[in-house]
């Protein structure tokens, strides 16, 4: 059976890449805002580039925020998707995000030798076994675009280095996270979303 994946449609602007990257696995994937559809979904992506604000804005305004509180299938937010399930993000002055991974969301502070946004390739570290990070081993590299982290706590599967430890990869629950661009982070971004597919919720 052909996995049906939901890609909420909050206006991120790595959509069309995520798309393909599943459609590369074999995953029919459909962009969609609608309720029913997300809820009948096997499996549910939040894509996300840009900033907190305008993203909860989006997602509130469209009524998507109270419909990702109801998924009760696996979830993975991708890069702002994935701080947008954290409580709060200190960005823009402080945003209320969806809550449905504890903690919170500050800013990567600039200092010597630690350039923001953290951009570009960087090693995961730490991990967690967990079946979303299934045959991605300890010092692999993944690609990363962002100005705003989760720091590293109880929900964290894995940790990247950029000035102090920030979470790479989070869950809680039904719910994961990553903070790179599996789209962008050649075959272990590909063997997260595969995992994702067909390893998590299993």
């Amino acid at each position: 059976m052909t996995l049906r994946v939901a890609l909420v449609d909050g206006g991120g602007t790595n959509i069309g890449s995520v798309s393909y990257a599943l459609e590369r696995l074999g995953a029919t994937s459909r962009l969609t805002a609608d309720r029913a559809e997300i809820l009948a979904a096997d499996r549910v992506v939040l894509p996300g580039v840009g900033a907190a604000a305008p993203g909860m804005e989006r997602l509130r305004a469209s009524g998507l925020s109270e419909v990702l509180r109801d998924v009760q299938v696996p979830l993975l937010g991708v890069c702002l998707g994935m701080q947008l399930l954290f409580d709060r993000s200190a960005e823009d002055g402080g945003v209320e995000a969806l809550g449905l991974v504890p903690g919170n969301v500050v800013a990567i502070p600039a200092g010597p030798g630690v350039r923001v946004p953290h951009m570009g390739w960087n090693t995961l570290t730490d991990l967690v076994d967990d079946p979303l990070l299934a045959g991605i081993e300890e010092g692999e590299r993944a690609y990363f675009v962002h100005s705003y982290a989760a720091p590293v706590g109880p929900a964290t599967l894995a940790s990247t280095t950029h000035g102090r430890a920030w979470s790479a990869v989070v869950r809680s629950g039904l719910h994961w996270g990553a903070q790179f661009h599996p789209e962008r982070s050649a075959s272990v971004g590909a063997r997260l979303l595969r995992n994702f597919l067909l390893e998590v919720g299993r």
